[in-house]
């Protein structure tokens, strides 16, 4: 069993790094007075969990019964396949029809259900920044139809993905990356629980996997598991590569050959295709220039974007930005 898996928090205390937002969460628990919710914040930061810990306290034995979850990102990346092969959605899958319509049916039909011994339900969406614009258009009408029954739930790492109809009927609430402090906390606290099952791990190896988690608990944890049950020392870096690296890699590779409309197209990918944030993009971009471009002017700028765009910047016009000064003060 996945170790991400097996301590995966049930309530709101085991949430880590995200005082406010739980805070915000738990007295809507209590009160039971739920508005729509668009959550933001990067993977592995509990706002899954947050959700889950709310449905909890909201519903009781009945938080199940009460919770509808679309996984999005599944849903619209697969299309009717999908659909077909998902024991919910197949006995009301409407094979004539086309994808978006069969979305809107389905969520129209799961809203109709009353929710059991409570005043409304919750509906959750992960992966939101998935839903294409016209499914959202859709999704906005449906949630002014069955708003007196239902509660929407939106999950994203992407919050400028979601639709400004959308976003002003929810309230948002923000997850952020979690310090390597807590990170550690927790996975020394792993450790001491799985005992001799944990295998050698030792203080340097912690040294390597909280950084490398890049503020990602469930990251963290399955890096640890990976250090506990492997029989050979890790290769770290080959392990933890992935393609959004490679992708922001390629990005600095077009701006070194000259090509600095394929650097954009490549950065705006991480956006359109990867659902990232704009602070992850950042950070992607900032992995590869320290692994392949030891230059303090890369830094300085990949710095100054950031920070506009924690401000509230456009995030699609602060990266193109930020490529077209690195290109001109780097690579021309």
């Amino acid at each position: 069993m996945l170790w991400s898996e097996k301590y995966r928090p049930s309530t709101f205390d085991g949430i880590l790094g995200q005082d406010e937002a739980v805070r915000t969460l738990a007295s809507f628990a209590e009160t039971g007075n739920v508005p729509h919710l668009l959550i933001v914040g990067p993977a592995g930061t509990g706002k899954s969990v947050a959700v889950e810990a709310l449905a909890r306290g909201l519903y009781g034995v009945n938080w199940q019964e009460n919770t509808t979850v679309f996984p999005a990102a599944d849903l619209f990346e697969q299309g009717k396949k999908y659909l077909e092969s998902d024991e919910r959605f197949g006995h009301i899958y409407q094979k004539d029809e086309s994808f978006l319509t069969n979305f809107k049916y389905l969520v129209k039909w799961y809203a109709a259900i009353r929710p059991l011994d409570a005043a409304f339900k919750l509906m959750v969406f992960e992966g939101a920044s998935a839903i294409s614009r016209e499914a959202q258009q859709g999704l906005r009408r449906i949630m002014e139809r069955y708003s007196g029954t239902c509660r929407f739930v939106f999950l994203t790492t992407n919050g400028s993905a979601v639709i400004p109809a959308i976003a002003s009927r929810c309230l948002p609430l923000t997850f952020v990356p979690l310090e390597d402090a807590l990170i550690r906390e927790r996975l020394t606290a792993i450790l001491e629980k799985e005992g001799s099952a944990a295998g050698p791990v030792s203080g340097d190896d912690l040294d390597l996997i909280v950084p490398a988690a890049g503020g990602d608990l469930r990251r963290a944890m399955i890096l640890l598991q990976l250090f506990a049950e492997s029989e050979g020392p890790v290769d770290l870096a080959a392990t933890t590569s992935s393609e959004t690296e490679i992708v922001a890699a390629s990005a600095f590779a077009a701006l070194m050959g000259g090509d600095p409309p394929a650097a954009r197209q490549r950065a705006e990918s991480l956006f359109i295709d990867y659902g990232l944030t704009g602070p992850e993009v950042i950070r992607e971009l900032a992995k590869a220039a320290e692994r392949g471009y030891n230059d303090p002017r890369i830094a300085v700028a990949l710095a100054d974007a950031d920070l506009v765009i924690r401000r509230g910047g456009n995030e699609f016009i602060q990266i193109n930005a930020l490529l077209a000064r690195i290109s001109r003060e780097v690579f021309s």
